[in-house]
Parts: C-alpha cells; sequence; structure tokens
C-alpha cells in the first residue's frame, strides 16, 4: 500500500481509554505549572512543529490575540520532534506547545511529559470527530488538542479496470481477485515498500486486531490474535501471488512512474498523499477515481484510523507554565476558520482534512480535480463517508517506535519472501514483550 515514505511516516489511529496507572514507567500527572495570564504582559508560549502553514497560523493568532503571543520553531520532521522534544524535557526547557501524531501520545504520557488539559478545553468535544479526539486522549484525560483526520479510500486506475473489465474491489478477495487478472497482464494491484511495515498494521487494525491492550495492572501484547493473522492471510496471499511491487520510497520518483504509467494499477492512501501524485505525474490525470477502502468477507465498512497524518495532535507539555492559554490556543488552531482552511489546503497548508465533527466543507479542497477528473465529484462522498467508519478502539504501546523499527526490519525480509508474515509476527511478539520488560513495563504475552 505504500502509506509512507522514509522521509515522512505519520501515523494515526485512536488511542483507546486505558488504565495506565502502574503500567507505565515515570508516569506523572498534569503538573503544577502557573496558569494564570502574566499581568505584566502578554503570556509567550513557545510551540514546535514541522507542518506546512503553521506559521501562517501562528501569525493570525498572534494578530487577533493581545493577551497570548506564540513563538513558533519549525522542526525538520516528526521523527527529529521526538529527538529534540526529549531532550529538552530532559534539560527541563520543552515548549509548551508541540505538533505530534498519536503513536507517540502514550509514550510522551508515560514519560510525565505531557499536561492533563481536560478541565481546559474537555467540553469542546462535540466540535471534533470521534477517531479525531480519542487520538489526543491516554485513559480518558485529554493530552493534546486534535488537528487533522485523514480519510482512508481506494484509488484506482478506471482507464486500467475498464480495459480488463474490473470493478473497483469491495473486499480483499476482490482485490486479490482483481490483482490476478490485472497480473495476466505485467500489471501489480499494489506496492509493498520494504521499508514499510504499515500495510500490516492497517490491515490488522482494520480486522479488529489489539496488539497493545490492558489486562488488570499489566499490558497485554498480543501479535497474533484472530484479526492480525486475518490481516497476516490477506498480504501473504498477495505476496505469495506475486501480485505487488516492490518499489522502495527511496526512488519517490519510480514510484510516482509506476503509478502514472500504469505499472500499478491501485493505492489505498488518504488526501494528503494525492498532491505527490499531482506534482509528479504527467500522463495520467483525470485517469483516477476513489472507492472506499475494501472490506473483510462479510463484514460492515471499517476503515483504519490509518498511518499518515491522521490523528495529528497539539499537546501541551507539563512543564508549561502557561498550560490554560496553551490548551486554548491549541484549540483555536484546531477550530478557527481560516486556520483550518490554512492547513487544509495543499497549496497553503499541508492538504489535510481537519479533525472537526462537520468536515464536509473541507472535501473538496482536500482532494485533485485535475487528478480525478470527472471522477471529481462521487469522490467527495466517498472520502466524506470513510470518516464515518473510522477504527477508534487502536492503542499504542508504549514502546512504539522502537517496536515499529524492529518490525520494519521483518516486514523487509516477507516482502522479499524469506520470512512469512506469521514468522515474522511470532517474532514480534517475542520480541516486543522482552522489550517492555527490558524498560520494567509490567507485561503479559
Amino acid at each position: 500500500m505504500n502509506f509512507t515514505s522514509p522521509r515522512r511516516r505519520f501515523a494515526s489511529a485512536a488511542v483507546a481509554g486505558i488504565a495506565l496507572t502502574g503500567l507505565l514507567s515515570a508516569c506523572g500527572g498534569s503538573g503544577s505549572g502557573d496558569d494564570a495570564a502574566s499581568k505584566s504582559g502578554p503570556v509567550t508560549l513557545p510551540f514546535w512543529g514541522w507542518a506546512n502553514g503553521q506559521e501562517a497560523v501562528v501569525k493570525a493568532f498572534n494578530a487577533s490575540h493581545k493577551d497570548i503571543q506564540l513563538k513558533y520553531t519549525k522542526v525538520t520532521d516528526q521523527l527529529t520532534m521526538q529527538k529534540q522534544l526529549t531532550n529538552a524535557v530532559k534539560a527541563g526547557n520543552a515548549p509548551c506547545l508541540v505538533q505530534n501524531t498519536a503513536e507517540y501520545v502514550t509514550s510522551w504520557v508515560s514519560q510525565g511529559a505531557l499536561a492533563d488539559i481536560t478541565s481546559y478545553v474537555g467540553g469542546e468535544k462535540d466540535k471534533f470527530n470521534t477517531g479525531a479526539w480519542a487520538s489526543a486522549q491516554v485513559q480518558g484525560k485529554l493530552y493534546g488538542v486534535p488537528t487533522s483526520s485523514a480519510p482512508q479510500f481506494t484509488i484506482y486506475r478506471t482507464d486500467i479496470f475498464k480495459k480488463y473489465g474490473l470493478k473497483p474491489p469491495a473486499t480483499w478477495d476482490d482485490f486479490i481477485a482483481a490483482g490476478k487478472e490485472l497480473k495476466k497482464h505485467n500489471i501489480k494491484i499494489t506496492n509493498y515498500a520494504g521499508e514499510d511495515p504499515s500495510t500490516l498494521e492497517v490491515l490488522a487494525m482494520q480486522a479488529g486486531a489489539h496488539w497493545y491492550a490492558i489486562d488488570g495492572n499489566a499490558w497485554k501484547v498480543n501479535f497474533q490474535d484472530e484479526g492480525t493473522l486475518k490481516a497476516a492471510k490477506v498480504i501473504q496471499e498477495i505476496i505469495d501471488n506475486d501480485l505487488n511491487a516492490k518499489l522502495s520510497f527511496a526512488d519517490y520518483a519510480a514510484v510516482q512512474r509506476s503509478y502514472d504509467t500504469g505499472a500499478t494499477a491501485t493505492r489505498q492512501i488518504s488526501t494528503w498523499q494525492m498532491a505527490g501524485m499531482v506534482q509528479n505525474f504527467t500522463k495520467s490525470f483525470g485517469d483516477w477515481a476513489l472507492a472506499p477502502w475494501p472490506t473483510y468477507q462479510g463484514e460492515a465498512p471499517k476503515t483504519p484510523a490509518g498511518t499518515n497524518l491522521t490523528g495529528s495532535v497539539t499537546l501541551v507539555t507539563k512543564q508549561c507554565k502557561n498550560q490554560e492559554q496553551a490548551a486554548r490556543a491549541a484549540l483555536w488552531m484546531s477550530t478557527n476558520q481560516d486556520a483550518v482552511k490554512t492547513m487544509a489546503s495543499p497549496e497553503t497548508g499541508n492538504g489535510v482534512m481537519p479533525a472537526l465533527a462537520d468536515s464536509k466543507a473541507y472535501v473538496g479542497e482536500s482532494i485533485s480535480q485535475k487528478l480525478l477528473g470527472k471522477n471529481y465529484e462521487p469522490a467527495q462522498k466517498v472520502v466524506t463517508d470513510s470518516l464515518g467508519t473510522v477504527t477508534t478502539d487502536w492503542t499504542f504501546g508504549p514502546n512504539w517506535t522502537a517496536m515499529f523499527t524492529e518490525l520494519q526490519a521483518g516486514w523487509a525480509k516477507v516482502v522479499n519472501k524469506e520470512q512469512t508474515v506469521t514468522d515474522l509476527l511470532a517474532h514480534m511478539q517475542q520480541w516486543t514483550v522482552k522489550d517492555l520488560k527490558s524498560r520494567g513495563i509490567s507485561v503479559k504475552g
């Protein structure tokens, strides 16, 4: 599926409400920072982020607020953010506001780095969609304000599907069947990059898997549950039948060329990834259409929360001395109409869907009419519908970053047929349990 590139991996899914007491090392409360505004002048809140458009949003915020001012620092990317924030927390000078993604929320809470801002903005829940709101929570407490959500769907080559008498796959069985037909014509139905195991993650998520959960007073790890094995079966059949290309995003141009020339016929993506297609294509404009994410046979539509920019949040740190002002500034950036439009546009921002409960007004701006041609209007309904079926019960564990790095190494072997998906899952089960124990975290599995 190639949801991500090594340059830019955004993960997103909802962090389920979980009982963390005693389960995470170095777990701390929300802190007792001074939340009163300074009477000697405006409160200045340092804000770190990486997304395009944030500087313009900060400028607009500062122009409209006399008592609170944001001081913006642009970080290279989200991985750099984690490193710099780690250093800042240790040094005791963390910024008040931090852009981040859902996969890191639990880890930062476990380190006592984030402030509980539920009392400040918890009453704003109805302004956001369910999945996005959940992404900023742990144990039902709010540690940030959601900024974006990324609807998931299939984008496919209408000309190729029409030529070979195929319909957009409604199920994964349909997807595999279409892949086998396309293989006869030297066309791959999808692309699995060896460095990107997010395919396994999202298909497991969609199937109801829970790699991390809470069992009593311990974390429960399960990479071999029914949902994960269901996902593994689909992926293994695609690999065994050589239905997938194996192009690495290290050669981004080659990946895009494969779609543009029709060598690969579909992608499961979100709105923001369409920008790369528009910027790199020369041949296939107007030949693409959207279809719902394939379902498992006999199951209702269920869209994984994804591993893209969905679940992006603005977090408030525990070291911030003005946590209430920080929380309200984060809320403004996520709900002010002009700020939301700035971030939603692929020209002024990141081209992502906002986290708001009603995002219909932004759908048209988030997808490309140039890419979709006559399929542009029906595509808007696909995008809107997908927001209503997003998974909301996926939990990111406290060692997610380390786990995902290990998963990447094994995924490369799976793509190259050096081991099976179930081999990888067995390894990840043992490795993750051992890693959590080495960190002093109570675990079962």
